[in-house]
């Protein structure tokens, strides 16, 4: 799916589709992969790989706008008109991991500059996904040793996303959009990591609540993930079931990951090896929708089995769940009782 200038997005079977070319969304998560690759590789077989990703977000930044363009053709020219507020905030979260993990100081400080120019605008998304991810990306470079701006833009953006859930949801419906889309593990990731920065009390709570409303809602009668499909979900409406997407299955195993590192609660770490089973055929249909032979991951779970394409975003939301998987299996419990019950403290 890579070439000299990233991934490419879209594929026709298992190649490459150069007719759709790249997006900064996809080279985002690709160079989060690399970074989650290098824990059992080792940087050196991931750096060419990751320096490639990083430049391509670098050549992305609009220094006019302060913001990321995001669709470019395969010749390399850009395509007119500024990116999605996705766009944004998954570039955001793609920097952010490289600040927090990369051990590479030179490109750390390459990655610290750009996030710093691309900070103000991004204190300005309004969407609740987009905002999640420059969340997350501002926790991750704070773990990195950013502070001022960033710890600022944090705050203000948690405030935002809090406000979301508490103004939007109604009864029996956890959710603060009339209807549930896609990504949807993403923002209630977020509200959980954000409430480890106390900066307002019951935001940890508030993501936990939605939470187990989401695990619960897509859980089959005999325990498997059975995840909103693309006709969505509208309040008072019914769930769809086709076409279900891989990156449901890592969104809501990403947050099960945040849910189990905050509390120790074995049901997180339960959904989370559910929503890797999805991959690897516990679903509605039996099939697997991963190909772990090749690295790579089906577009989509079908009535009929699966989309036979294998496009960046699936293979990248597969080898995302294997590499949370891998780690959990080889760590112990990643939270102590002193810090699990000083979570729940400040959530009540």
């Amino acid at each position: 799916m890579t070439d000299e200038i990233g991934i490419m997005q879209h594929a026709i079977g298992s190649r490459r589709d150069p007719a759709q070319g790249y997006c900064t969304d996809d080279v985002a998560r690709a160079l989060q992969v690399d970074l989650l690759h290098q824990g059992e590789l080792g940087w050196p077989a991931v750096a060419r790989s990751a320096w490639r990703s990083y430049r391509f977000l670098e050549e992305a930044f609009d220094p006019g706008a302060g913001r990321f363009r995001n669709h470019r053709r395969s010749d390399g020219c850009w395509v007119e008109g500024g990116g999605s507020e996705d766009c944004q905030g998954r570039a955001m979260h793609a920097l952010g991991d490289v600040i927090a993990t990369a051990p590479d100081g030179i490109l750390v400080k390459a990655a610290t500059e750009l996030f710093d120019r691309a900070l103000p605008a991004a204190a300005e998304m309004g969407s609740i996904r987009a905002i999640s991810s420059v969340v997350l990306g501002c926790d991750a470079a704070i773990r990195g040793g950013s502070r001022g701006p960033t710890s600022r833009t944090l705050r203000l953006l948690t405030g935002r996303l809090r406000r979301a859930f508490e103004r939007g949801c109604v009864s029996g419906w956890a959710w603060p959009e009339t209807q549930l889309t896609y990504e949807n593990g993403l923002p209630v990731r977020a509200l959980i990591v954000a409430g480890r920065h106390g900066a307002l009390p019951r935001t940890s709570e508030i993501g936990l609540n939605v939470l187990d409303w989401l695990i619960a809602a897509q859980t089959s009668p005999d325990e498997h993930f059975s995840f909103v499909g693309t006709g969505w979900w509208a309040v008072g409406g019914s769930k769809s079931q086709f076409d279900q997407q891989p990156i449901e299955a890592t969104a809501l195993l990403l947050a099960s990951e945040s849910a189990y590192a905050a509390t120790g609660f074995e049901r997180y770490r339960n959904a989370m090896e559910r929503a890797y089973g999805w991959f690897l055929g516990e679903n509605d249909v039996g099939v697997m929708v991963a190909d772990p032979a090749r690295g790579a991951s089906y577009d989509g779970l079908t009535t009929g089995g699966v989309n036979e394409n294998q496009g960046a975003e699936s293979t990248l939301m597969w080898l995302v769940a294997l590499e949370q998987i891998r780690t959990l299996r080889q760590t112990a419990r990643p939270t102590s009782t002193a810090a699990r019950l000083q979570v729940l403290a400040s959530a009540t």
